[in-house]
């Protein structure tokens, strides 16, 4: 049974997409998502609530504090024993995110050296095997959006995010953490709390935000249209391809 892998940029609908074909593959869910992995950053990583699992098992989230470190090395060895204990128990694991290198690491069989080797972004590696041929058996589903209409998805989402909620959030995690974790840094966060200290106003808050979300996702896009196994589909297209594929 292949291992499904639902990926994209930010907000292009993984989240909801993966949770429909969970509950009709009989499939559990392991986040690909850099930032899903610290506890408390909630409401500004769209970390999906418990009500929005809808009972469905999900791994990969509130790993560690923000400032803890937590490697692509440590995600790999994590993903690998949830895909298998997901798999002895009958059911088909669901790797869902938008961290390339998370996905690529797994897929690929990157071996880590530590240290010493080569950094990439936030993460140390020696040596990445090739990019095009992969090293398992994995089915991987792009989510595909014309420009103009992922940017307008971006920009309704950071409308709803900038509440009280993520108020209250911001202000919990720089009490808890303050501004010493590149996790707290850029991002949605740093805004929410530039708003509330009057160092911008609130369409100024939301427009830096959108932005860092915006070229996160040209990024994102970038990172995985190298990648050649990828198939492309449209949001409504996944769900009865998908079923298709698994029931062949």
């Amino acid at each position: 049974m292949q291992t499904l892998i639902i990926l994209g940029p930010t907000g292009s609908g993984k989240t909801g997409i993966s949770i429909e074909l969970a509950k009709k593959l009989n499939g559990e869910i392991i986040s690909a998502d850099s930032r899903a992995i610290y506890k408390g950053m909630d409401i500004g990583t769209a970390k999906p609530s418990k009500e929005e699992q809808q009972g469905i098992p999900h791994y990969g989230l509130d790993l560690v504090t923000p400032g803890e470190r937590f490697t692509v090395a440590d995600w790999k060895a994590y993903a690998e024993a949830k895909i298998a204990d997901i798999k002895a128990r009958g059911k088909l694991p669901i790797i869902v995110g938008g961290t390339g290198l998370y996905i690529d690491a797994l897929i690929f069989n990157y071996q880590f050296k530590g240290p010493t080797g080569q950094k990439i972004g936030d993460f140390e590696q020696k040596s990445c095997s090739d990019r095009t041929e992969m090293k398992g058996d994995y089915c991987l589903i792009g989510i595909k959006w014309e420009s103009k209409d992922l940017r307008n998805r971006l920009k309704l989402r950071i409308d709803q995010m900038f509440s009280e909620d993520l108020y209250n959030e911001t202000k919990t995690l720089v009490q808890k953490y303050g501004w010493g974790s590149q996790a707290m840094k850029s991002d949605i966060y740093e805004y929410a709390y530039k708003y509330l200290n009057g160092e911008m106003t609130l369409d100024e808050a939301k427009e830096k935000s959108f932005y860092e979300d915006w070229h996160l996702a040209k990024r994102q896009l970038t990172w995985f249209k190298r990648n050649p196994n990828i198939t492309w589909l449209e949001l409504e297209q996944i769900v009865p391809v998908v079923i298709k594929l698994y029931s062949e």
